[in-house]
């Protein structure tokens, strides 16, 4: 018999993603300090990659720890521009900053998804995604911001793709889902081997 399905993140993004894809699951979301957690490891120069895996296996194992009987599914998003974490913006200036150090150049989205059961990983994903921002005018990026503050203030890079965000980029190399945030196609398999969703 299938097992209890939770997210533990309040992203509505991924929920939708999995409501999409017919997924039966419950949202509590964990309650953990990214920051600090964030900044330990950036302290001992842990690569961007490992810190979203962290990240993502923290949320999982907080909520598992709770809810022993279910599948609890952590995740995170980490931008990596040429070695530098950049996080959420905290102020439209700073995203009008993060834009202009990634236009015209390339940048990697590192998304990390954990499953968690009785508190322990029990399967793991990060998903990788190269984007080419195009040089996109002060100007522009001024009034982007401006237009978008709302939805980008809680997106890594101040830009969501599935928006207008779009229009800043030249190429994206990898999966969609990954640049929303969630390796859903490998999780998906792994649901679908392990008996939980229908083969």
């Amino acid at each position: 018999m299938a097992q209890p399905i939770i997210l533990a993140s309040s992203s509505e993004i991924r929920a939708q993603l999995l409501r999409q894809a017919a997924v039966d699951f419950t949202v509590a979301p964990a309650r953990v300090d990214e920051e600090m957690v964030r900044d330990a490891m950036l302290a001992e120069v842990a690569p961007p990659r490992d810190i979203a895996d962290a990240l993502a296996e923290l949320k999982a194992r907080k909520v598992s720890e709770k809810h022993p009987e279910a599948l609890v599914l952590g995740c995170d998003q980490v931008l990596d521009h040429r070695g530098a974490l950049l996080s959420k913006p905290s102020s439209p200036e700073e995203a009008e900053t993060q834009l202009k150090a990634l236009r015209n150049d390339r940048h990697m989205l590192l998304s990390a998804a954990v499953i968690c059961e009785a508190g322990k990983p029990i399967w793991r994903h990060v998903g990788q995604v190269r984007l080419h921002m195009r040089n996109a005018s002060d100007s522009y990026i001024a009034s982007y911001v401006a237009r978008n503050w709302a939805g980008i203030q809680h997106a890594v890079g101040a830009y969501k793709l599935e928006e207008e965000g779009v229009r800043l980029f030249t190429r994206i190399e990898g999966d969609y889902f990954n640049v929303l945030g969630l390796p859903l196609l490998e999780l998906l398999a792994y649901l679908t081997l392990r008996g939980d969703l229908e083969q």
